[in-house]
């Protein structure tokens, strides 16, 4: 897989949240998503930010567009150094919580990409890397 461009924006509050919602569409949009592929990445990568910046105190993401095969993609890296997830299934399960919210966060961000993997242990951080191809 070819990385052709890539963007990296600190995730530390709310104001960061919405500047990645705003960097993914840009870059969905250079690269011809459709509005529904553009809508879907976008809502996946504000609620896995959201999670980065109040679950895991804050960190990285990391924003590529990517060749593979003559398919052009945006692969989205988020990564904190927060407590971790202890029980995977659970967290992604619909209706799970450990905060005020519908609990559709991570489960919803894996249905709305074509590619989801999320690495985390207890104590180590939470790494979550997306994937929508065009």
């Amino acid at each position: 897989m070819q990385v052709m461009r890539a963007d990296t924006l600190a995730l530390r509050g709310e104001r960061d949240v919405v500047a990645v919602r705003q960097a993914v569409r840009s870059r969905a949009a250079e690269h011809g998503f459709s509005l529904v592929d553009q809508t879907k990445i976008v809502t996946a990568a504000s609620e896995i930010a959201r999670n980065a910046v109040i679950y895991g105190g804050g960190g990285t993401a990391h924003i590529e567009i990517v060749n593979d095969r003559g398919r052009t993609g945006l692969r989205l890296l988020f990564e904190d150094q927060g407590p971790g997830i202890g029980d995977m299934a659970l967290a992604l399960r619909d209706g799970y919580t450990t905060g005020t919210g519908l609990g559709l966060g991570l489960g919803g961000a894996k249905r709305l990409c074509n590619e989801f993997h999320i690495d985390s242990e207890p104590g180590r951080g939470t790494r979550v890397t997306l994937v929508r191809w065009k």
